[in-house]
């Protein structure tokens, strides 16, 4: 069974759709990255799968569980961690902490607080008021009471916006040892090495599903080519390149360009003059997620338009 199996999942605000005939499967145990780029709905199809928002139309079952009949006992089971820290500032982490075990009903209250700041790191800091943590203790926070209900489905929605680089990759390495205990984890995110450590990731754009699997299928099945440019002048040369048929995409990586299209022999024809140039190499890269990321954007449209 599926810890999440939805199919043609619509969701309208008035006039908009806002989520447009999502389908979605996340097998237990599994990280899915929820990729697209702001306003693509992926906020709401996340609310929607946790039983906070009721869908328009489509079907399906989280942790079991119906949809539509069942969406006191999804929420029970689903641990979901927004994007906005949402404690209380002026109470401790352990107050915060033990007013989320009353809401779960937890009993014995204590044990359940004591037990879940182990398992985060959080015992020194109980005492410390949530308004002075730094964003990556915050991070911490919110995913502690995320889990102190333990719950079998964690729904991420973008966790790591506005923290730093060692904040995220301990963050990250929580995630898979939970994983490991056979947590079922669907997390949203912009940042391509985030997506990388995922088992599988979804592309959502503008409301619609574009493309699901190993990053490594998504990548291969985008169909685009890359190729390295380097060389004197890149910045004036990058914008005579983006002019030139067959090129999507130019961008500056470092000391070199990154020039992509879809179509591999009318790029090759593109950059063949520019190979021949003193001091100017031109080879073939590898494509990157990234370079995907902004070919989906590249060509959607927007639905609130």
């Amino acid at each position: 069974m599926h810890a999440i199996d939805v199919q043609g999942l619509v969701k309208r605000f008035g006039d908009k759709t806002v989520v447009d005939h999502v389908s979605m499967t996340v097998d237990p145990g599994e990280i899915v990255g929820f990729l697209g780029p702001n306003g693509s709905g992926k906020t709401t199809t996340i609310r929607l799968m946790c039983g906070l928002l009721t869908a328009d139309e489509g079907s399906g079952q989280v942790l079991g569980h119906d949809l539509r009949t069942e969406q006191l006992q999804i929420k029970r089971e689903v641990g979901y961690m927004t994007q906005r820290f949402s404690f209380y500032e002026d109470l401790t982490i352990a107050e915060n902490l033990a007013f989320v075990a009353r809401l779960y009903r937890l009993k014995p209250i204590t044990t359940h607080v004591d037990r879940t700041l182990e398992e985060l790191g959080l015992t020194t800091r109980r005492h410390q008021l949530a308004g002075t943590l730094s964003g990556g203790w915050k991070q911490r926070l919110a995913l502690a009471a995320c889990i102190m209900h333990k719950p079998k489905l964690l729904l991420l929605d973008e966790p790591t916006a506005g923290v730093d680089p060692k904040a995220r990759r301990d963050f990250w390495d929580e995630i898979h040892r939970l994983a490991a205990d056979g947590l079922t984890v669907l997390v949203s995110t912009h940042y391509m090495d985030e997506a990388e450590r995922c088992h599988r990731i979804s592309y959502i754009s503008y409301g619609r599903m574009l493309a699901s699997g190993t990053v490594a299928d998504v990548v291969r099945d985008a169909g685009l080519t890359t190729f390295i440019v380097e060389g004197p002048g890149l910045e004036r040369m990058a914008r005579e390149i983006a002019g030139l048929p067959g090129v999507e995409q130019v961008a500056p990586f470092g000391a070199t360009l990154h020039v992509v299209g879809s179509d591999e022999r009318a790029l090759r024809a593109a950059l063949e003059e520019v190979s021949r140039r003193p001091g100017v190499s031109v080879a073939r890269g590898e494509t990157s997620l990234e370079d995907v990321f902004i070919q989906f954007m590249a060509n959607a449209t927007d639905n609130m338009r």
